[in-house]
């Protein structure tokens, strides 16, 4: 074989070798990635699970308790429980990512207590209506919501964040509607309107915060653990409002 075919022939042959160690290192490093996504996405959901399993244990049990219902829906400290979870909303965050991780978990599971404690007086009232199926029913309902539109989030290459800061005014909107109505108007059908808003948006909220969430995930980065305690938090909030909501609906509905 002439000597200029043999170069070209060694060099293509190199090429080729290069291509494939590239490609398979590219594979490699890809699946550590996907192996690594799915094991803090599974941290996040694993968070936010346990949370709601606590405060749905510490709801029935305050539930069971009428000096405990009478003291928190018969009093001020309703509302103080409600600015208190508002309040960790909005400072926990901040709390997750620059404080010490002991901090972050304390601000977690203060808000799913919090929570607990907030949604009791509505199971009470179903229980004593003798409509608790009406709670598990919206369980399911919420689960089934939630599960879908937190998997489009994960799926979707649809960038979500544009929705930003539509979802922020649709939130302090409706926000200021609930409060509106439970203070002066009392309206069974506005409040009806404003859960079924609530609904569509926080099911929105839930898709766009999924998003979010992926792709805050680092490889190797020592911040995932936080990443993934500020995930559960977003995500278990966006559940919880679902579910009040929902079984709002179905009360209302009902009667």
């Amino acid at each position: 074989m002439p000597v200029e075919p043999r170069l070209r022939q060694k060099e293509t042959d190199g090429f080729m070798n290069d291509f494939r160690r590239e490609t398979a290192a590219t594979t490699i490093g890809n699946a550590a990635i996907d192996q690594g996504l799915r094991s803090y996405m599974l941290g996040v959901y694993n968070y936010m699970a346990v949370a709601i399993a606590a405060t749905g244990l510490m709801s029935l049990y305050v539930a069971s308790n009428p000096a405990l219902i009478n003291t928190i829906a018969g009093t001020p400290l309703r509302w103080v429980i409600f600015a208190a979870i508002l309040g960790l909303g909005w400072f926990a965050p901040r709390v997750i990512f620059s404080g010490s991780k002991f901090a972050a978990h304390i601000m977690f599971w203060s808000y799913a207590a919090l929570w607990g404690l907030l949604i009791a007086p509505m199971l009470y009232a179903f229980q004593q209506q003798g409509a608790a199926q009406e709670i598990y029913r919206a369980f399911f309902i919420t689960a089934t919501v939630f599960g879908s539109m937190s998997l489009l989030g994960y799926t979707t290459k649809r960038d979500l964040s544009g929705m930003a800061s539509f979802l922020v005014m649709a939130v302090i909107g409706l926000l200021v509607a609930i409060i509106v109505n439970a203070l002066i108007f009392k309206s069974g059908m506005m409040s009806l309107i404003v859960s079924s808003l609530v609904v569509l948006v926080f099911s929105a909220v839930t898709a766009y915060e999924t998003q979010m969430i992926k792709s805050l995930y680092s490889e190797g980065s020592a911040t995932n653990e936080r990443a993934a305690i500020f995930g559960a938090f977003a995500l278990y909030g966006s559940f919880v409002t679902l579910f009040i909501h929902i079984l709002n609906i179905l009360g209302i509905m009902r009667d």
